[in-house]
C-alpha cells in the first residue's frame, strides 16, 4: 500500500506550517517531509535543510531531488527519497508552491492537496508578526495571495481565519472521513 502525499498550499502568512504541525500532533504516524531550502536562517517553523545556493544546485544536479522550485528568491528541494517513504507506506506532508501542484501530480501518484485560505487582514497580521519581510516585501505577497491553482488540480478549500482547531477539524475530516 502506497503512502498519501499530503500537500498543504497557500498564501505567504495563511498558517500552513501551524496547521501542518497541528495535523502531527493529532496524527503522529504521518511524517513532515524535510524540504531543502536556500534561506539564510532557520526560523524553526517547519523541519528544513537550510543550504546555500551552490549547495542547492549541486544537489539538484545529482538528482537529489524529486521536485524543485523557486520562489521569492530561493529555491525550495523535496528530496528524492520521499519517493521511498511513500513507497513503504507512509504518509508524508508538505507545504508546496501552487505552481508546482501540476508536477507534484505527476510525481506523486496518491496526493491529497488543502488549500488553506485567510482573509487579507489576518495574511498582513501574521506577516507583520512573522518579521522576515519589509512592509514592501509584506505588500507583494498580499498582491499573490489571490493566486489561482492550476487547472486540472484537485483541491480541497479549507478557511484558517478561525481557530486552528477548527481548521485541523475540516483537514482530519477529509483525511478520516470514517473516524468522523
Amino acid at each position: 500500500m502506497t503512502g498519501r502525499m499530503i500537500i498543504f498550499v497557500g498564501p505567504s502568512g495563511v498558517g500552513k506550517d501551524s496547521v501542518i504541525a497541528a495535523l502531527l500532533r493529532a496524527r503522529p504516524e504521518i511524517t513532515w517531509v524535510k524540504r531543502a531550502i536556500t534561506r539564510p536562517h532557520d526560523d524553526g517553523s517547519e523541519p528544513q535543510t537550510l543550504m546555500t545556493e551552490d549547495e542547492f544546485l549541486d544537489a539538484k544536479a545529482s538528482g537529489d531531488f524529486c521536485m524543485t522550485w523557486q520562489s521569492h528568491g530561493l529555491h525550495y528541494g523535496v528530496p528524492r527519497t520521499v519517493l521511498d517513504q511513500l513507497a513503504m507506506g507512509q504518509d508524508m506532508v508538505a507545504n508546496l508552491s501552487r505552481t508546482m501542484l501540476p508536477e507534484a501530480r505527476r510525481v506523486f501518484s496518491d496526493m491529497v492537496v488543502f488549500n488553506v485560505t485567510a482573509s487579507a487582514d489576518t495574511l498582513r497580521v501574521r506577516l507583520e508578526q512573522r518579521g522576515r519581510e519589509t512592509p514592501e516585501g509584506i505588500a507583494a505577497r498580499l498582491g499573490r495571495a489571490d493566486a489561482e491553482i492550476p487547472l486540472g488540480v484537485g483541491v480541497i478549500n479549507v478557511s484558517n481565519d478561525g481557530a486552528l482547531e477548527d481548521t485541523l477539524a475540516v483537514v482530519l475530516g477529509h483525511l478520516y472521513p470514517e473516524k468522523v
